[in-house]
């Protein structure tokens, strides 16, 4: 975010609907039981609004916009930031180059092998990743009126900063299993590290408690330490990780199993005795 836009966020009065960050601070560190350094000291430090509110019809261009933006930094976290957390991949490729060279004694089919596997990757990534956002526009992201909004057991909000809608997320309530399933939240990268990500999981929190729900769930694949240490700072607990995970109906190719493969993280909050004041 530029100065001039960090200074008017400053400047900027208490919106009566929004959450300032001072605001989401004080509900963070009841969870974590810390309170800030600024506000020990008896600092004036101010803090940039930033309002939670419903999602609107006008909305929808920039829900998706922030939705796909955030689907296409998965490709280059799944392709190779990724391979760390699959060692079973990383022996593949060694056991394929290993057998190339006492196969050809050539250190160019090495290279072509890794440009090879290097290329597989990132292509697999980009197709499965861009099959996933296909599906979501067909479904909830590109009726998200009809989706989220017509049901008192599901919601969507927008997080607006500066006037500009910076961040989005969901939820779906599961009556018969009593959890709320926290979806489709991402922020704008420019105004990441703003309290944004704080702001929405929190809202989703408030949203499970007044339907009645005990618990809030959700699924990430994301590889990305920054998604897990807001996941961990909202409450959440990682419950189970699925190496090789594969969506519901899906026959992933051979190709796809050696060039794809993806850990999906299922976090889990108890909501039923937290108390939050974020209004």
């Amino acid at each position: 975010m530029s100065t001039k836009k960090h200074e008017d966020c400053e400047n900027k009065q208490k919106n009566p609907i929004g959450v300032t960050l001072c605001q989401e601070i004080d509900m963070e560190e009841k969870i974590l039981g810390r309170v800030p350094t600024e506000l020990q000291n008896g600092g004036d430090t101010k803090y940039p609004t930033v309002v939670i509110r419903e999602f609107e019809s006008e909305d929808q261009v920039h829900v998706q916009r922030i939705f796909a933006e955030g689907m296409m930094e998965m490709i280059f976290d799944t392709a190779f930031r990724g391979l760390k957390c699959h060692p079973e991949s990383v022996l593949l490729y060694f056991t394929m180059t290993a057998v190339s060279f006492l196969l050809t004694m050539c250190w160019w089919v090495i290279g072509l092998l890794l440009v090879f596997v290097l290329g597989g990757r990132y292509f697999w990534s980009t197709r499965v990743i861009h099959g996933y956002m296909e599906e979501a526009m067909n479904k909830d992201m590109g009726h998200i009126e009809e989706f989220y909004m017509n049901s008192p057991d599901s919601h969507m909000w927008v997080a607006v900063l500066d006037g500009q809608v910076v961040g989005i997320v969901a939820a779906v309530g599961q009556k018969k299993g009593g959890f709320v399933e926290l979806k489709r939240m991402s922020v704008d990268r420019r105004c990441r590290r703003c309290g944004v990500g704080i702001a929405l999981g929190s809202k989703v929190m408030e949203f499970a408690k007044i339907q009645g729900y005990t618990t809030v769930v959700l699924g990430t694949t994301a590889y990305s330490p920054a998604a897990h240490k807001l996941y961990q700072r909202l409450g959440f607990q990682c419950r189970e990780v699925i190496n090789g995970y594969v969506s519901n109906g899906t026959t992933p190719s051979l190709l796809e199993r050696i060039f794809y493969r993806v850990q999906h993280h299922h976090y889990r909050l108890e909501v039923k005795n937290m108390s939050l004041n974020i209004h």
